[in-house]
C-alpha cells in the first residue's frame, strides 16, 4: 500500500522530491522550482508525493478550477516504472476525483511529426487509454510542444475549456511560457 503526503509551501523543497521533479520532465516542460513552490501559495494545487515504506515512488500535481482538476505533474522514479507503481498512483487520483469534476491531463501528443520520443511518447498515451482515460479533440502547442489533452469524463472539453485552464494559470503566474496557435 502506498503512502502518501500532502506538499504545501513548508515541506516542498524536500531534495528527493526536487530531484525526481526535475528530472522527470523535460526542461521545456517545468515550471522552475521555485515558482512551483510560489504557486502553491497562490493557487488550489494538491501536490502529493507517494512513497512505498520509506522510498519516494512518485508525485502528482492536480490544480483544481472552477470547472476541471488539471493533472498537472505525474512522475513515478525512472528504475521504478514498469512495476505497477504507476498504475497504482493513477487509479488513486482518478477515484479519488470521481465524484467531483472532470479530470483533465495533458500529456506529449503521439501525432507529433517532430517529435524526439515518439515511441515514449506512444507508450505513455496507451497507458493512460487503458487506465480509463479518453481523447478529446483538443491539443495545444506550448515551446514547441504539440500536447494532447485527455479526460476522465464522458463531458466535452473543448480549446475554450483549456484556454480557461491557461487563462487561471496566467492570472497568477506572470513567468508562463510563451502559446503558439493550436
Amino acid at each position: 500500500m502506498l503512502q502518501t503526503m500532502q506538499i504545501r509551501c513548508g515541506n516542498a523543497d524536500d531534495i528527493a522530491l526536487r530531484q525526481l521533479y526535475e528530472t522527470a520532465f523535460p526542461v521545456e516542460e517545468q515550471i522552475p522550482y521555485n515558482d512551483l513552490i510560489y504557486l502553491l501559495g497562490k493557487l488550489e494545487i494538491d501536490y502529493t508525493a507517494y512513497y512505498d515504506s520509506e522510498m519516494l515512488v512518485g508525485l502528482t500535481m492536480v490544480l483544481h478550477l472552477p470547472r476541471y482538476n488539471w493533472g498537472w505533474y505525474f512522475a513515478v522514479r525512472d528504475e521504478l516504472r514498469g512495476k505497477g507503481y504507476g498504475q497504482r498512483i493513477l487509479s488513486a487520483l482518478l477515484e479519488k476525483y470521481r465524484d467531483g469534476h472532470p479530470f483533465i491531463i495533458d500529456i506529449e501528443s503521439p501525432l507529433q511529426a517532430d517529435a524526439p520520443n515518439p515511441e515514449q511518447r506512444k507508450r505513455r498515451h496507451a497507458f493512460y487509454l487503458r487506465n480509463g482515460l479518453k481523447d478529446t479533440p483538443t491539443s495545444r502547442t506550448f515551446e514547441g510542444i504539440t500536447y494532447t489533452i485527455m479526460t476522465s469524463s464522458d463531458e466535452p472539453f473543448d480549446q475554450q475549456d483549456y484556454d480557461g485552464i491557461i487563462a487561471a494559470l496566467r492570472s497568477v503566474w506572470h513567468n508562463m511560457p510563451s502559446q503558439a496557435t493550436s
